[in-house]
């Protein structure tokens, strides 16, 4: 125990005990209307202080009075206080009783005696909180009561240093270990468990929730962020053990509660060593690397150390973003410039760099944007997928991941379709050559990423509203990007060739749900503060995705995360015939003839009316 904190806690003790005989004394006196106290009646108030005396002050320390600092005094101080003076008053009338039988005591001190020393104990206490809180008196800022949750060893860290800054005032504490209630972490109590959370925002006036426990479940922070919401105050979380990477818990790593940390999964855990021996001292090409999925991918492969790290994007500011961020981590790392479409150019990165493992995460994903520009997104998704395929099998690559989507099964739309017309293309291939091993990877949509609903409605909600869904009854798969990524590194390592394995997206969401979260992670009231706006069906929108065709039997693979989904057999000088076709009619705007042809590729594309709508108004670009 510190030097300071041990002086404050005798100098409690004294004080507790000098209001001992102050209280008696003042009530004889208001009992003798505030007049001399008779001498009949001194010899009883001699021996009722040396009762009390010693038996009050032994209960004040077995009721823990001296756990508490003043300067947090709040009601479970109160209610100790209560006791210990009850239990005290209790026993001391008892043993007078026994030894003078109440003589020369006047009953009215009886009750007189334990609410002076109540009023005695407790007001000082109170006082000197209120005092502190206002800076005694004098204006200054005040800090936000703040309970905080989770009194592990994160929790002692981060309340270490929010006592040292005066934006914060904790004033409690809650966990689920029994064994912690009532202890004191830096003179702030442990209170209870997360259970009561909102009895105690009302009992302590909190105006900020932090949850100190990297390791909590989504049950709990969606619990919290349920009670935060309704009582309109604030919320914010340390970040995770993978986020904090060893690094020290201090105010600065609060962040807010984001959706992510809502979506109620678990934790992937990744068989390291197969991944290990997949991209270790390996040359690997990432296409599309600026982007939300590729960047992701450049960083976790990075961290399996491999020969050289090739980012390839034709956005020059996505991958200067990226090449800024991890090109001081790794002197293997090379930024390339280009258009994956430019056999050229890709034929120079090969003869070049002779990569072992591609990861093509390069397409255009928007599904409206490609419904009105079906030639350019077909001319990326299909015709670039197709060369960049080709390429890697004449320079003897390794595997070749192709990262597909959700919405290539069963689709109604051109980026859909498109990206089904590749995963065949792929495992088609396989089937014709020894060299390099097609691998397809299909999972639904990442919170966050570039053209999500996530950055779509935190934008509408820092406007005010409303924010836009189209259907009440629209309905996603979802899942975190580094979820998305590790899960494609895993599937990369496990593939021989000529798989499609479909990612385990968990339950679908509503986009309603989605909406209302975020508005509550925001602070404010649905229907009071904002409003949800349906607008309807855009152009190729699906009301619900699949993760796989009726068709496609799946089966269980070693990991619980990953499906394995079966493969279409196509004529393959059919297949070329009809690439042939399309690329002729992409370069030429055909539209109608590329849509037909991709239908021809993909037998189960089906547009919808939404679609053919838009067509019919003139509205699709060429």
């Amino acid at each position: 125990m510190n030097l300071w904190l041990w002086r404050s806690r005798w100098m409690a003790f004294f004080h507790d005990i000098l209001w001992i005989p102050l209280a008696l004394v003042l009530a004889f006196w208001v009992r003798f209307n505030l007049e001399s106290i008779p001498s009949s009646n001194q010899s009883g108030m001699w021996s009722m202080l040396f009762v009390c005396l010693v038996v009050q002050t032994t209960s004040f320390w077995l009721f823990h009075l001296y756990r508490g600092i003043w300067r947090f005094a709040s009601i479970p101080d109160l209610l100790r206080i209560m006791r210990a003076v009850s239990v005290g008053v209790l026993i001391s009338f008892a043993v007078l009783f026994i030894w003078l039988r109440l003589e020369a005591i006047p009953r009215s001190v009886m009750l007189l005696y334990p609410m002076f020393l109540l009023m005695g104990l407790s007001i000082p206490r109170l006082l000197y909180r209120w005092l502190k809180d206002h800076h005694m008196g004098f204006a200054g800022k005040q800090g936000k009561r703040t309970l905080i949750i989770g009194a592990g060893q994160a929790g002692e860290l981060l309340l270490r240093d929010l006592l040292k800054h005066e934006d914060y005032m904790p004033v409690g504490m809650l966990d689920d270990d029994e064994r912690k209630h009532g202890m004191e972490i830096h003179g702030v109590r442990v209170l209870a468990k997360l259970d009561e959370l909102e009895k105690y925002i009302r009992v302590l006036s909190v105006d900020m929730v932090i949850l100190a426990i990297p390791s909590a479940s989504h049950t709990t922070l969606q619990q919290l962020m349920q009670v935060c919401s309704l009582h309109s105050i604030s919320c914010r979380i340390l970040p995770t053990l993978s986020e904090l990477e060893g690094a020290k818990v201090t105010v600065g790593q609060l962040r807010d509660m984001r959706i992510e940390d809502l979506l109620g999964r678990a934790e992937i855990q990744l068989d390291d060593f197969e991944v290990n021996s997949f991209l270790e001292a390996k040359c690997v090409l990432v296409t599309g690397a600026g982007g939300s999925i590729g960047s992701e991918l450049c960083r976790q492969i990075l961290a399996f150390q491999p020969s050289q790290l090739l980012m390839f994007d034709h956005g020059e500011f996505n991958l200067y973003s990226i090449d800024q961020e991890l090109s001081g981590k790794h002197d293997a790392v090379i930024s390339i410039l280009g258009d994956m479409r430019d056999e050229s150019r890709m034929r120079w990165v090969f003869e070049t760099w002779h990569p072992d493992v591609v990861f093509n995460a390069a397409a255009y994903k928007h599904v409206p944007l490609v419904e009105g520009n079906p030639a350019e997104g077909v001319k990326t998704n299909v015709l670039g997928t197709c060369q960049l395929a080709d390429i890697a099998v004449d320079y003897n690559c390794h595997k070749f991941v192709q990262v597909s989507t959700d919405k290539a099964v069963n689709p109604a739309n051109v980026m859909g379709a498109s990206k089904r017309a590749a995963e065949i293309y792929c495992q088609n291939l396989n089937q014709r050559q020894p060299k390099t091993a097609f691998i397809t990877t299909r999972f639904g949509n990442v919170l966050g990423s570039a053209g999500s609903v996530v950055p779509l409605f935190k934008k509408q909600i820092e406007h005010g509203g409303p924010v836009t869904v189209t259907h009440p009854d629209m309905t996603r798969y979802f899942m975190t990007i580094p979820e998305a990524v590790s899960l494609i590194l895993q599937a990369g390592s496990m593939g021989s060739g000529g798989e499609i394995f479909v990612l385990d997206m968990g339950s679908p969401m509503k986009i309603t749900d989605l909406a209302e979260q975020m508005i509550h992670l925001s602070g404010l009231q649905l229907g009071k503060d904002i409003e949800i706006q349906f607008t309807g069906l855009r152009p190729g929108e699906k009301m619900y995705e699949e993760l796989f065709h009726k068709q496609e039997a799946l089966v269980t693979t070693t990991h619980p995360k990953i499906m394995l989904s079966g493969s279409r057999d196509v004529n393959w000088n059919d297949l070329q015939d009809m690439l042939r076709r399309l690329q002729a009619a992409c370069v030429a705007r055909e539209v109608e003839s590329v849509k037909v042809l991709l239908k021809e590729l993909v037998p189960e594309f089906v547009a919808n009316k939404c679609s053919d709508d838009i067509a019919e108004q003139g509205k699709v670009l060429h």
